[in-house]
């Protein structure tokens, strides 16, 4: 059973994903909010498997909210262990696909996953899932819009254990590669003539190795280490 914190400003469209969820026998709503500092407050408390967060929204605090929910390490609840901070909530954001420059900041603050806001009811929840199971999320569709804003800055991504080339087999740079061009798992599957199944194992694989939390800090290593190079 996955645990879910909601964190929409939006009073019906909170109501609405507590009904969605419901219907889900592993999935089970512990509370919601329309506030950036009750979810904090709420996370640390709860300790919810997924903060499912929309964004942007009407608040200026979505990405130190981000932060202090993926990286609460500075937080210690009465009663719980200290080592609990060292396992935060994973948040996965709902956003629309023009907000390259807010998903690039919400992923360098820690999020876990993005969705499109046109995502399915199955899309969603197997998002939800996914996060919990502490697999990396985002479509696509938003890593190659995030592309470009990667290309722009140029700037690393930090890394808790910075790690080199020589940390990944042959077909993990392949696979890294392809990522950074923005193909899908399907598409890289396709190209390397392996499984998507395959492809997914090493795709975590090199997220674990990186310290990263999704698919587009991969696009910025890639791009640091010089394994692809931006377009002319």
């Amino acid at each position: 059973m996955a645990s879910v914190l909601i964190v929409n400003d939006q009073s019906l469209q909170r109501l609405g994903l507590r009904m969605l969820l419901a219907a889900e026998t592993d999935l089970t709503v512990v509370g919601d909010t329309a506030s950036g500092a009750e979810a904090v407050r709420m996370s640390a408390a709860l300790r919810p498997d997924v903060v499912l967060m929309s964004g942007p929204r009407s608040e200026s605090d979505d990405i130190p909210t981000i932060r202090r929910i993926a990286r609460p390490t500075h937080l210690t609840a009465v009663g719980r262990p200290s080592g609990a901070a060292e396992h935060p909530s994973r948040v996965l954001v709902v956003t629309s696909s023009g907000d390259q420059g807010y998903a690039y900041a919400a992923l360098r603050a820690g999020a876990g996953g993005f969705l499109l806001d046109d995502a399915t009811t199955d899309e969603l929840t197997a998002a939800i899932r996914a996060v919990a199971a502490g697999d990396a999320v985002i479509t696509p569709e938003l890593t190659r819009a995030l592309i470009d804003t990667v290309r722009h800055e140029r700037a690393p991504l930090p890394r808790e254990r910075p790690v080199g080339l020589d940390a990944f087999t042959e077909r993990e740079r392949d696979v890294l590669v392809a990522v950074a061009s923005g193909s899908s798992n399907a598409e890289i599957a396709a190209r390397l003539s392996i499984a998507p199944t395959t492809v997914k194992s090493h795709v975590s694989h090199i997220l674990a190795k990186i310290g990263a939390h999704a698919r587009v800090q991969a696009v910025a290593f890639a791009y640091e280490y010089g394994l692809v190079h931006p377009a002319a």
